[in-house]
């Protein structure tokens, strides 16, 4: 994503838009992105560098480490910002901090049930053990009779 500084007033610009999700550089089986990388970003120019803040996401296939089943994600990183110094260049390119932060973002260990819109069915149900109460007043000695026997 390349931005031309020439077109930044001194007030800052508001830009928005997509991008094509190739710039993410992706060759994993198990993460695929399903749409083009959207971004509303507020740039500016200061000393000496170009800032850019506001969010950027993409839609992405992610594979669940439970059941090994295919889900979407909506992948947001709100809080992106960035500043990249000025080099004398017309145009300042703005797609490897982007790349870096959603990467940075993906999740190590997705599960298809963060929603909450489905159970995963690699998820066991949890049953409820009871443990039977012990008598406080049972002599704790027999419970190690056997071992107390044993001669070294």
């Amino acid at each position: 994503m390349k931005i031309h500084i020439q077109q930044i007033p001194t007030e800052g610009k508001h830009i928005e838009g997509e991008e094509p999700s190739a710039l993410l550089d992706l060759h994993e089986a198990l993460v695929k992105p399903i749409s083009p990388v959207r971004y509303d970003l507020d740039v500016g120019l200061s000393g000496g560098g170009l800032f850019a803040t506001g969010a950027v996401g993409v839609d992405m296939r992610l594979q669940c480490v439970k059941c090994l089943e295919y889900f979407e994600h909506a992948l947001e990183v709100p809080d992106f910002a960035c500043q990249v110094e000025l080099t004398g260049s017309e145009m300042v390119d703005l797609t490897e901090p982007i790349r870096e932060d959603i990467l940075l973002a993906l999740p190590a260990h997705p599960h298809c049930d963060w929603d909450g819109k489905r159970t995963c069915p690699g998820t066991f149900p949890k049953e409820t053990v009871e443990i039977p109460e012990q008598d406080a007043t049972a002599d704790t000695r027999d419970t190690w009779g056997a071992l107390d026997q044993i001669k070294f």
